[in-house]
């Protein structure tokens, strides 16, 4: 499978093909707009966080999650387990095994990494990824998406229920809503905004912020290759991962902290069990 570059939260990016139905809490004025198809309502940050935890759950059981004595789980629990309770926001954390290179965070604080990704960064550079990630979380960005994904979906009667909490979504009203989030990429303006939340993550825990660069630098040289094709469609609504490597220098530069980051060993392999050896006492004869 070639690597790809999705470092963008998409909130349900591989349901398209997963056969989905789900009861979701929704609002009073979100099932109204999607019983009447109105293009314009109000929609919460937790309306937003029920559609994602499920959306979440089903990525998690179409997907192979790395267990919990698994390589890829230790080093994720060592680096980013302290921060599981960032900016207010509750986050759970887990590792796709899979060669994709990708990181994604919802809604509801859902953070998954793709062990492609933890094959090609080390520590630091996994957490300027990750502070990236939740920025769009932080940022409302990740709950403006879903809006704009239901918006555009105009699933006129989808809610069949008069329930002011519960909506019934059919497979294919959820395949239609992810076929939309899959095609709303955020905007520049709101990458470029992820970017200075994850320097700001990295200085503010005392970790090398100069890893966001390097990190950046590593996604420009996979623009070539084989992932050329792929990468190219993301910039029509993406920055250049090379001007926001350069931008994160210049943010480091600016605060004097700037210093050519040097990549760190790193591995992914759980260590090796260690047994103990039984001492024996032989007793002395009288």
């Amino acid at each position: 499978m070639k690597a790809r570059l999705l470092v963008a939260a998409i909130v349900v990016s591989t349901l398209s093909c997963t056969k989905i139905n789900a009861q979701i809490n929704l609002g009073d004025k979100a099932m109204g707009a999607l019983q009447s198809g109105v293009a314009s309502f109000t929609f919460s940050d937790e309306d937003a966080a029920a559609i994602s935890k499920e959306a979440v759950r089903k990525m998690d059981s179409t997907n192979t999650v790395a267990g919990p004595k698994d390589g890829y789980t230790l080093r994720l629990n060592r680096i980013f387990g302290k921060h599981a309770n960032e900016n207010g926001l509750q986050l759970n954390y887990k590792v796709y095994l899979t060669k994709d290179v990708n990181a994604f965070a919802t809604a509801d604080g859902s953070v998954r990494v793709f062990s492609g990704l933890m094959d090609i960064m080390d520590d630091n550079q996994l957490l300027a990824v990750i502070g990236h990630e939740i920025g769009h979380v932080a940022n409302h960005d990740s709950r403006d998406a879903m809006k704009a994904a239901l918006r555009k979906a105009a699933l006129v009667g989808a809610v069949s229920s008069q329930s002011d909490k519960i909506a019934k979504l059919t497979d294919s009203q959820y395949g239609q809503i992810a076929s939309v989030i899959i095609d709303n990429k955020y905007s520049r303006k709101q990458e470029s905004e992820a970017d200075l939340f994850s320097y700001e993550f990295l200085k503010r825990n005392k970790y090398d912020v100069n890893a966001e660069e390097s990190a950046f630098a590593i996604l420009a040289n996979m623009s070539g290759g084989g992932n050329a094709d792929f990468l190219s469609k993301m910039m029509s609504s993406h920055p250049d991962p090379q001007d926001r490597a350069d931008k994160a220098r210049a943010r480091a530069t600016a605060d004097g902290l700037y210093k050519p980051y040097v990549q760190q060993k790193f591995s992914n392999k759980a260590p090796a069990a260690t047994t103990t050896k039984k001492t024996t006492t032989k007793k002395k004869k009288k």
